[in-house]
């Protein structure tokens, strides 16, 4: 019986496109892709940034150089705080300590400089009354050297101890000053410690913003030479792609061709020559003889 097989097949180009596309698709992801060529980079540390973090370590320009007036600031504080006692004593820090080292030649010429005064003025007096015996009525001229005696130590005692008096206001004064002064001296030390280490940090913050502006940029480099490269590499496929796409465009929007194949009957002889041929074959494997071989000699085969 005859069989008939229709086959709707591409147009023969869009056929040989597509063989050639496999072809290339097949050659071409054979092969691996160089990725070291666009491997994700990172920008290196830029000079200023480098400098910034040099800096920054620095302990005599860096984020610690307040340390050293710290040091002293803690110094004059604990200076002042030995100022803080009653000042009694001669040791460092006394009221003592702080008077002046002038004051017994003060005191002692001053006492001096009194007594002359006191026996001139006792001269005076017995001047007045010499060769006058009795002239005060007896033994009154002895009480009023005895009283003006008394009145002349009292008033040497009080000079004395005035003198005294104002060299330990002068001392306390000295002394209160000098605490004062100690802690003003830390207040500014540490000010000045305090100043140094904002200078260094806005130093450092920028030399840090600028080399973070050239790392940047020198990253945006790399990233734009990685980009470059990446797309260079895969190229062949992006354009491998496009081709395979319009291939397929074709296939799907190209109208195909219809092929009709038949298989007509055998005809009689060849039935029998079918048939011949099936049973020589079965008998020559039963018996290891060629039922043709007359025939073939005859046609010299």
């Amino acid at each position: 019986m005859a069989e008939t097989i229709t086959r709707t097949l591409p147009s023969q180009f869009i056929e040989d496109l597509g063989r050639d596309y496999g072809t290339q698709i097949a050659a071409l992801t054979s092969l691996p892709v160089d990725t070291t060529k666009f491997a994700p980079q990172v920008a290196a540390q830029d000079a200023l940034q480098t400098a910034a973090y040099q800096q920054a370590t620095d302990p005599t320009k860096g984020l610690g150089s307040f340390q050293p007036f710290l040091t002293k600031a803690e110094t004059a504080a604990d200076a002042a705080t030995g100022l803080t006692g009653t000042g009694a004593g001669t040791g460092v820090g006394s009221i003592q300590s702080y008077m002046s080292p002038y004051q017994s030649d003060v005191i002692d010429t001053t006492l001096s400089e009194f007594d002359r005064q006191t026996q001139i003025a006792k001269n005076q007096q017995a001047a007045q009354t010499l060769g006058i015996p009795g002239a005060f009525g007896g033994g009154r001229e002895g009480v009023l050297q005895a009283e003006f005696l008394s009145n002349q130590a009292r008033n040497r005692a009080a000079t004395q101890a005035g003198l005294l008096q104002q060299g330990f206001q002068q001392a306390a004064a000295r002394r209160q000053q000098d605490f004062a002064n100690q802690l003003a001296i830390s207040q500014q030390q540490a000010n000045l410690g305090g100043g140094m280490q904002n200078l260094a940090q806005q130093q450092i913050s920028g030399l840090g913003r600028l080399g973070g502006i050239q790392q940047a940029q020198t990253q945006a480099v790399l990233d734009a030479q990685r980009q470059a490269a990446q797309t260079q590499a895969y190229e062949p496929y992006q354009r491998l792609g496009t081709y395979g796409a319009g291939v397929a465009q074709l296939i799907s929007g190209y109208p195909g061709q219809s092929q009709i194949t038949q298989t007509p009957d055998a005809s009689p002889l060849q039935t029998a020559l079918g048939l011949g041929t099936g049973i020589a074959g079965i008998y020559g494997g039963l018996t290891g003889k060629n039922p043709f071989a007359a025939v073939g000699k005859a046609f010299g085969i």
